[in-house]
């Protein structure tokens, strides 16, 4: 029987490592690439431990070379959504009731198993399946994915100590329960780590779990799937069913075991969820939980203080770095008219010294976008401001799709602030920017503020301190994480809980202890110790 009381403390982050040209984790990379470049994978659906085949199947491709299969994956049907509801259910009771702290052992072994063990293989699958160079690759699946587990057990630690006050002749003691169903979890294509921390975060609190992954990062979270069995996570915990959506969402939704959903993915998607949820109501045992990190239109804001050299370095970084698809990418930029011809000169010159193409070439630092539908998307939005007489492109413009879904980092520059390209998002390689007089500034910041209907990231930059804090209480509301003198790119889980409001979600702050407790039912305890027998109040006695 355990009898010691648990404290995770805070972890430090994972090292990341830097993949020099003959270094151990740069050779092994390279091979595990060659061998997964040279398998065709066969990928079921996992219900209950068990492997299940459909015969119904898609294909997984190279999104920088589309005619080369890495595998085939099975989809699930109605049946098998039902069964993996099933599967969910079953394994509820024994995976709440088994102590905390082994639910913790065994994640954080999942966390030691892919930074050690299975380094290469997870970020060769992220590489090769979702076209992220080996740094991209490196801080998404294996870092950032090792920090979300060892910070959670940390949070989870700090939650269940939480305890009310006891008085004379009473204990009185809180329970955290995990939900009374199954959580939904629906994952994006652009980070292996969210996907991993949208079902472990749950599972870590004691909840089961039913797993859509996006049909364009199945390789990456397949293999999780192997290690979290290798890790002893007990089969129903998680349960991993590729597929259509329409299709698993119409049997999930209709489940009154339906306890939660955690989804990362766009604004509309999850404004359907939500509908979808509030439809069915009636059909479910307590109210779901609604947990989503939805778009974004970030934005870098440019006081005429600012140092135009250390604007364009974070422009062009935060706004192309794994070909835009980030949530957190700069989309839209304000620069001062005094500013922008050296800020835009900075940025050319980084776009020339970088290269695009296959992420098996280390020297490639653009990749390609993830899908033809993606690709087309961003290619409309170009192709609206070459046709536009409020717009010019002033760097690329340029893509090709004959080998993979290739976009080059593109600038454009509008004269309107309500320049479609400043408004829509757009998930791909494409600043927008508007230039302001440099007398403008509190006019223009309350364009930033009020032109997108987002508040996920944004930065703003600046020599000026006092100008730039009267910036941030203007734009308090315009995003979940606020830079100053930086980009608005990445986020460290223990550092910048990431999460934000408006449309973009619901700003419950992944790698925080905020997103945890959605995932628990507390229950209130009190005990009296001796009850009273008489009914009488002091003064009638």
């Amino acid at each position: 029987m355990r009898n010691a009381i648990y404290n995770f403390p805070i972890p430090n982050n994972e090292p990341v490592k830097t993949y020099l040209k003959g270094s151990p984790e740069r050779e092994a990379l390279e091979a595990e690439l060659k061998r997964q470049s040279e398998t065709i994978l066969d990928i079921p659906i996992i219900i209950g431990g068990k492997e299940i085949r459909t015969g119904n199947t898609g294909k997984v491709v190279m999104p920088h070379d589309h005619q080369h299969t890495l595998a085939v994956y099975h989809k699930a049907g109605e049946k098998e959504v039902k069964m993996a509801i099933d599967a969910a259910m079953a394994a509820h009771e024994q995976w709440e009731q088994l102590d905390w702290t082994v639910r913790v052992a065994i994640l954080m072994r999942v966390a030691e198993l892919i930074t050690g063990k299975y380094r290469a293989l997870i970020n060769a699958a992220s590489m090769l399946g979702q076209s992220k160079n080996c740094y991209q690759a490196e801080i998404d699946a294996v870092c950032e994915l090792a920090d979300f587990i060892r910070y959670n057990a940390a949070y989870a630690s700090k939650i269940y100590n939480f305890q009310p006050k006891s008085a004379q002749n009473q204990i009185n003691s809180v329970e955290y329960r995990p939900l009374e169903g199954f959580v939904f979890a629906l994952s994006p294509f652009n980070f292996t780590s969210i996907a991993s921390n949208l079902a472990l975060s749950p599972v870590l609190m004691g909840n089961t779990v039913v797993w859509k992954p996006s049909t364009t990062s199945i390789l990456s979270n397949y293999y999780l799937m192997q290690i979290y069995k290798e890790a002893g996570l007990p089969d129903g915990v998680v349960n991993f069913i590729p597929g259509s959506g329409a299709v698993i969402g119409k049997e999930i939704f209709a489940s009154p075991d339906l306890a939660g959903i955690h989804f990362t993915g766009s604004s509309a998607t999850f404004k359907t969820l939500w509908k979808q949820v509030g439809d069915n109501l009636d059909t479910y045992k307590a109210y779901p939980r609604l947990v989503g990190e939805t778009g974004g239109k970030d934005f870098i804001f440019v006081h005429p203080s600012a140092v135009a050299e250390e604007v364009g370095n974070a422009a062009f970084c935060g706004a192309f770095e794994f070909q835009g698809q980030k949530c957190s990418a700069a989309s839209r930029m304000y620069a001062p008219k005094s500013l922008w011809p050296a800020i835009l000169e900075k940025i050319k010159d980084s776009a020339s010294k970088v290269k695009m193409g296959d992420v098996r070439d280390f020297d490639n630092f653009i990749n390609a976008v993830i899908d033809e539908t993606s690709f087309d998307n961003i290619a409309s939005y170009i192709d609206y401001a070459k046709n536009s007489p409020e717009a010019e492109i002033v760097l690329g413009g340029g893509y090709d799709k004959s080998k993979g879904y290739f976009v080059e980092p593109t600038v454009i520059v509008t004269t309107n602030p309500h320049f479609k390209s400043m408004e829509e998002e757009i998930f791909g390689p494409v600043l927008t920017v508007y230039v302001y007089e440099d007398a403008d500034v509190d006019a223009t910041a309350e364009l930033c503020d009020k032109t997108s209907p987002y508040g996920l990231t944004g930065a703003i930059w600046g020599r000026d301190r006092v100008a730039l804090e009267k910036l941030a209480t203007k734009l308090r509301y315009a995003a979940g994480n606020f830079y100053i003198n930086d980009k608005p790119t990445g986020a460290v889980v223990g550092m910048q809980p990431f999460g934000g409001s408006r449309a973009s979600g619901t700003n419950d702050k992944a790698g925080g202890e905020l997103n945890l407790i959605r995932w628990v039912l507390p229950r209130s305890i009190k005990e009296t110790l001796v009850p009273p027998t008489d009914h009488r109040y002091t003064y009638m006695k």
